[in-house]
């Protein structure tokens, strides 16, 4: 194991070396209403850590480990009332292009959160080198990664495998986006921020993937309407040599269906009707809930003037010059917390 990253060096990293898609939550902003929960109990099920007494230290390590052969590692945070043997639920975050797990675990501050809330955060570092990212598609060696981390979590961790989720910004969401896809089975439900798609190849989940996602009309990485951002266009190419906007390859595969578009085609995914309810919790935030099967819902918070940021987070509103404004009337954290307390893992099994 690698020594603890504390918060506060993790901050004056990003500070130094962020230049696209990221944030964090450290605001006492209202959380918006939670969604409504899917019909009956879902018990919870113990990972086989808690039969082995997974006793590990509360607070944040960096953990090696392999995937594939191949030397990976990720941030895992643990809340002080984790006892090894009573499972907790788990959160995935993952982080955005170029920045990096130990960035995100700063930005999005889920660990500090799950100290509060009683839920595990692990955050992985993707593949990319020299630019950290995700390969994102179903069957990638990143996907397989995130694979074994959820069966190294299970033996090593005492977790309630009925809920587990996942979160990610930007590169992240998007790669999230994909892992409703190729782990519906294990993925209770999911929180894209800023980097929703459902337009994934050979996308084939097992049953529906309840959706909450953020999602800015000024972002300038990400944009709202699915044209190329301009802020996109000057971050490093994959291989550290040139910028984005000078790989034609990697520009192609950045074309996507706007927002709306794609939320629409999660909705028809999970079986949902297209028409959706909008409500204005902030001056400058709407809530969109389509209408779906209870246990599939699909939701969408709109930013007006939004930038690639995490709502709540006051170290994403430090770095506007980066990456444009910051809602605070929002807490992203809150919010995808009680979605996720509200959609656990219901199969033909456990109800």
């Amino acid at each position: 194991m690698r020594h603890r990253v504390s918060v506060a060096v993790g901050a004056l990293l990003a500070i130094g070396t962020l230049s696209a898609c990221s944030s964090s939550s450290g605001t006492t902003s209202q959380a918006a209403p939670s969604t409504t929960a899917a019909p009956g109990p879902v018990p919870v099920v113990r990972s086989g850590g808690c039969s082995a007494n997974a006793v590990v230290p509360a607070g944040e390590t960096t953990v090696d480990t392999k995937s594939g052969g191949v030397a990976r590692w990720y941030v895992r945070h643990v809340p002080p009332s984790y006892t090894g043997t009573s499972p907790l639920p788990m959160v995935i975050d993952l982080h955005g292009y170029q920045e990096g797990a130990r960035i995100q675990a700063s930005m999005s501050r889920l660990g500090a959160y799950g100290d509060t809330k009683g839920f595990i955060t692990l955050t992985p570092e993707g593949s990319g080198n020299p630019v950290p990212r995700w390969d994102v598609g179903v069957s990638t060696a990143d996907m397989r990664f995130i694979g074994d981390l959820l069966d190294e979590a299970g033996r090593t961790l005492c977790i309630d495998t009925n809920r587990v989720y996942v979160a990610g910004l930007s590169n992240g969401a998007f790669m999230t986006s994909a892992v409703a896809c190729a782990y519906s089975d294990r993925v209770a439900a999911v929180a894209p921020v800023a980097g929703i798609t459902a337009d994934i190849a050979n996308c084939a989940p097992k049953r529906p993937v309840p959706v909450v996602t953020f999602h800015g009309t000024g972002d300038q990485f990400v944009t709202y309407d699915g044209t190329f951002g301009k802020a996109a266009l000057n971050l490093p190419s994959p291989d550290g040599k040139g910028k984005l906007g000078d790989n034609p390859q990697f520009m192609a595969k950045m074309r996507r269906k706007p927002v709306p578009d794609q939320l629409a085609m999660w909705a028809k995914r999970n079986g949902c009707q297209n028409a959706s309810t909008q409500t204005a919790v902030a001056s400058d935030v709407t809530h969109f809930v389509w209408n779906c099967p209870a246990d599939a819902s699909v939701e969408l918070y709109r930013i007006t003037g939004g930038g690639h940021a995490w709502p709540g987070s006051a170290f994403s509103k430090m770095i506007a010059g980066t990456v444009g404004p910051t809602t605070m009337s929002i807490d992203a954290d809150a919010i995808m917390w009680d979605f996720f307390v509200a959609h656990p893992l219901r199969s033909r099994t456990n109800g």
